[in-house]
């Protein structure tokens, strides 16, 4: 008997006219902005220009979709290549099947090629934008609940998801509630972006391992999270090809980590060259400033005494010569008062 679910959209697109509004689409979207604006926040709090952010992820974001894109058709080719298959469907991402290891790796492609027209640290870069990642994943997360898709083995628990018929396994028609691993995962995913934000804020991580602990931490929940899945995947060893994933990621990032942190440990002081530069410019601009102001000043005295005419400069001559006179005189008659007296 089902006490509580949570049910699923009754549809995933909704129509304006000829426009169709998908919330798969919606939710990559938002995930975008927000891994954005908080990257921007806190490439600003380094010293870095908040623009910087934005200005990568033009490149980023777009090689991040098609890395995604690319890694599931690979791994899941027989969706869209043999017999009864089409291949102009592997195009259509609308409908989901994004794999975060190829979008997590082209999308650092991209970053490298952003990072470099700007002149600034990939590692650095990466460091600022991991918890905006990670919030970008939980917010995405959702599209896979709006398609009714990627959920985990069936459940009666009173959090478990409701899925239509029509997008039930085949093996399992009869069960109506799933895990939702799209919730696991997305809360997991706030989780790790909470941790890394903390954990820069008290060790102070830099070169990188900001990054890295996202990776290290969000790996850890993939794989159990992954391993409750039901949707076809290719298994080795009994495992499911991403959870291979996972762990080798996983190991990855913490001997990164650790290499990292003895080699280069603290953090950049400087994240990006051009605040840096126009702040060091700033006083010497201030100083120019004064001085032409004195210079300004004492060309203007000049040219008023060049002003003058020669009668003018004659009798202040006079007046001067005047007043000497008058003063002399006036001692003299004030030593004969003496005398006298």
């Amino acid at each position: 008997m089902e006490i509580a679910f949570i049910p699923s959209p009754s549809r995933g697109v909704i129509h304006l006219g000829p426009v169709p509004l998908r919330g798969y689409a919606f939710c990559i979207i938002i995930g975008v902005f927000v891994a954005v604006w908080l990257g921007g926040r806190r490439w600003a709090a380094r010293g870095g220009q908040r623009t910087t952010v934005a200005d990568i992820a033009v490149w980023a974001v777009p090689f991040g979709l098609v890395g995604g894109r690319l890694y599931h058709v690979i791994t899941s080719y027989e969706l869209y290549f043999g017999e009864g298959k089409h291949w102009v469907n592997a195009f259509k991402i609308w409908e989901g099947g994004l794999g975060i290891w190829g979008a997590i790796a082209l999308g650092a492609l991209g970053a490298w090629i952003g990072c470099r027209r700007r002149g600034i640290s990939l590692p650095a870069y990466a460091d600022a934008v991991a918890p905006g990642i990670a919030l970008a994943q939980a917010i995405g997360r959702w599209g896979n609940w709006f398609n009714q898709e990627l959920y985990g083995r069936p459940t009666d628990l009173p959090w478990a998801l409701k899925i239509d018929a029509a997008h039930r396994p085949a093996n399992s028609l009869d069960a109506a509630t799933y895990h939702p691993t799209f919730l696991y995962e997305s809360l997991w995913c706030v989780g790790v972006a909470v941790l890394v934000i903390w954990a820069d804020r008290r060790f102070k991580l830099g070169h990188g391992r900001a990054f890295a602990l996202y990776v290290a931490t969000y790996t850890v929940g993939r794989f159990w999270i992954e391993y409750l899945r039901v949707d076809d995947a290719h298994h080795i060893l009994g495992l499911r090809l991403n959870d291979w994933t996972s762990i080798i990621v996983f190991v990855g990032a913490v001997v990164y980590m650790i290499v990292s942190a003895r080699l280069r440990p603290g953090r950049e002081e400087n994240v990006e060259p051009a605040p840096v530069a126009a702040a060091a410019a700033e006083p010497e601009g201030k100083a120019g400033k004064a001085d032409l102001t004195k210079a300004e000043a004492k060309d203007g005295a000049e040219a008023k005494d060049g002003a003058k005419t020669p009668a003018d400069k004659s009798e202040e001559t006079d007046e001067a010569d005047g007043a000497d006179e008058s003063e002399e005189a006036g001692a003299t008659a004030r030593a004969e008062s003496a005398k006298n007296g």
